[in-house]
């Protein structure tokens, strides 16, 4: 995995610096250690930060086609490159390395913009032809590697990372107040949005094409799931044991040393069996734990699993104190606040396993398309709540949720089971601050700037594609294409490449993932059990004890240190008189959340934790300029 970077000037007669080139590709240079190089031909500029895994010592970029008329910068594992290189070898493309790199520029020679069909793999890069004057960019898929760009009518930067593009310090750092309200309602900002109003992300499995006339942006991955609905248990099973093995072994290529994240779960752990499958030597396999989090450690459940395939186990558990002093870090890889009290965890078991590996394969990316979420259940049963007579519902059922401590959660929930439109009872969902909360939490300059925006509208166009099928799979399909990119993988890649290691997602292969959405729902929610088919397809490496183990998810003790050990640390941070904080939001809302937390009478774990990482994010990113 790499860093890339690049500059684009419309102006042929305005030649790119290569001085701010090389700052862009020096700050991220965390992402590739390795090696590092840099092309530029008078308007055009391309910066690479190389972490090697393929062909080490051959595989520098900015590569090259034979003549010099194409460039490319990449950061991707393109795990089909041995088919497609033979292919294109048989048309008379010459190779001068081994990498899976290589097998982009001549497929792109090829094939021009539709090679990105042609891979099965994790990407995002650049393309310069020369002889047509035209810069080419994609991301993968399902936007497991991240792509941010800055257009002004006159100039185009691009990076791997925000910061790489703030290099340029003409860019106005103005916070996006439409991206914060999303931030407040998802815990994440949606692309192509960023927090900053001249920054956005390419969504995944996009691509673009920029020349001196025109920029344009489109979708070239677009399947739309039609359920298949007519075939038994087992046909599912089997062919998602193919395609996950063939998934694995896809992902094992690699000239440095291999390992697996291991947690107490069944994803992580059928990783863990077919790696042992299919190696020679003990996986090497790391795990994380929590001071003072017995409850929902996974350490005990990592090491039984460890133990059953003989693996060369590591782990590490971490506390508050971590947390606290790793915080403006985190947010500075991170470089936009989400709220996922886990995610700095991901840096802390990544450099656990950077210290004996430089890949990792992960089991994540199962919960969102198998049903894997508690709000699943949620969706289900708000088919039948809705049939339930409104003087129970309204009359007895809400009242009583709503006299019940700490359960903002619950209320949340409750409140959209009665919803009848899918889009709005998703919103209800899926809201950190409800439309209630935010009421009272924004200021009124706050709510000018949001007059007539529409948080909705982030996911509107995905659940228009799926109106045909049932709710829960919209549900799905959404959250797969917003959910997982802009929030957990997001947070995977840059916390993972923060310590130079790399990670690779089996379950997340495109080709096992338009499969997966081909099932019926009843299918991977049975009843109330949750990842039904995948369990039973799971069971074929996994005991039934490690199958059915009740699921913690990747939790931490946080709600604790957020009334303890972290007390000082939140209120110094969310109610000083120069906070971010104070200048967009009511501080009496953000003290009472604070004490009702801190009393035990409400949960706002999320909310508070939320507003940390907004508050760190403008520290670093609109304070001190990064």
């Amino acid at each position: 995995m790499c860093g890339i970077c690049g500059i684009y000037n419309y102006n042929l007669d305005t030649p790119v610096e290569s001085d701010l080139l090389k700052k862009m590709a020096d700050v991220m240079s965390h992402r590739g250690p390795d090696d590092q190089g840099i092309f530029i031909d008078r308007n055009i500029g391309l910066g690479h930060s190389r972490l090697s895994i393929i062909d080490v010592t051959g595989g520098h970029q900015p590569l090259s086609n034979e003549d010099g008329s194409i460039w490319l910068v990449s950061n991707s594992e393109i795990y089909n490159f041995h088919e497609l290189k033979i292919e294109l070898q048989k048309k008379g493309h010459v190779f001068k390395t081994k990498t899976d790199t290589e097998v982009v520029v001549h497929a792109y020679e090829e094939y021009g913009k539709e090679c990105v069909t042609k891979f099965n793999g994790m990407f995002a890069f650049a393309i310069w032809n020369k002889n047509e004057e035209r810069l080419f960019l994609a991301r993968d898929r399902l936007g497991i590697k991240p792509l941010y760009y800055y257009f002004n009518g006159h100039k185009f930067i691009f990076a791997s990372e925000i910061k790489s593009i703030l290099q340029e310090r003409s860019i106005n750092r103005e916070p996006d107040i439409e991206a914060l309200d999303l931030l407040l309602t998802y815990r994440y900002v949606p692309s192509p949005y960023t927090m900053l109003k001249n920054i956005k992300k390419l969504l995944p499995g996009h691509i673009i094409d920029i020349n001196t006339n025109r920029i344009n942006i489109r979708k070239f991955w677009a399947p739309i799931p039609q359920i298949v609905s007519n075939q038994k248990e087992e046909y599912y099973i089997e062919r998602i044991q193919e395609l996950l093995q063939n998934s694995v072994k896809k992902r094992l290529t690699s000239d440095v040393p291999l390992g697996a994240l291991l947690s107490g779960g069944v994803d992580s752990a059928s990783i863990v069996a077919i790696m042992s499958e299919l190696t020679s030597k003990p996986v090497k396999t790391f795990t994380i734990g929590f001071e003072g989090g017995q409850k929902t450690n996974e350490l005990k459940d990592a090491k039984a699993t460890a133990k059953l395939f003989n693996t060369e186990h590591y782990e590490i558990s971490i506390g508050p104190n971590d947390y606290m002093e790793f915080f403006p870090k985190y947010i500075w890889y991170l470089e936009e606040p989400i709220d996922n009290t886990s995610a700095i965890a991901w840096y802390y078991v990544s450099k656990l396993a950077q210290e004996h590996v430089k890949v990792v394969l992960t089991g994540q990316g199962a919960d969102e398309p198998f049903a894997g979420y508690h709000r699943y259940k949620g969706e289900k049963l708000s088919q039948f709540y809705r049939r339930i007579p409104s003087f129970i519902t309204d009359g007895v059922f809400r009242p009583f949720i709503e006299r019940m401590p700490r359960n903002e959660r619950i209320k949340r929930a409750v409140h959209s089971l009665g919803e009848p439109s899918t889009l709005k009872r998703f919103l209800q969902i899926y809201a950190v601050f409800s439309d209630e909360m935010k009421s009272q939490l924004y200021k009124d300059t706050t709510k000018s700037y949001l007059s007539g925006s529409n948080v909705g509208n982030a996911i509107s166009s995905l659940q228009n594609e799926v109106k045909h099928i049932d709710s829960l799979a919209q549900m799905m399909y959404i959250d797969t294409r917003v959910w997982l990119p802009d929030d957990l993988l997001t947070v995977g890649d840059k916390l993972s490449m923060a310590t130079s290691l790399e990670v690779r997602l089996p379950f997340l292969d495109h080709e096992l993932v338009e499969f997966v959405e081909t099932i019926p729902s009843n299918l991977k929610l049975k009843g109330l059990t949750g990842k039904y088919i995948h369990k039973k397809a799971m069971q074929k490496w996994l005991p039934r004890e490690i199958v059915y183990r009740k699921k913690k998810g990747f939790v931490n003790p946080v709600d604790e240190w957020l009334r303890d050990k972290m007390v000082f640390f939140v209120n110094d941070l969310l109610l000083a008189k120069k906070s971010a904080c104070q200048e967009y939001f009511h501080s009496d809302y953000i003290k009472l959340m604070l004490r009702k937390h801190k009393e035990r009478k409400e949960g706002f774990q999320r909310q508070i934790f939320l507003l940390i990482s907004f508050e760190m994010w403008y520290q670093q990113f609109i304070n001190n300029k990064c």
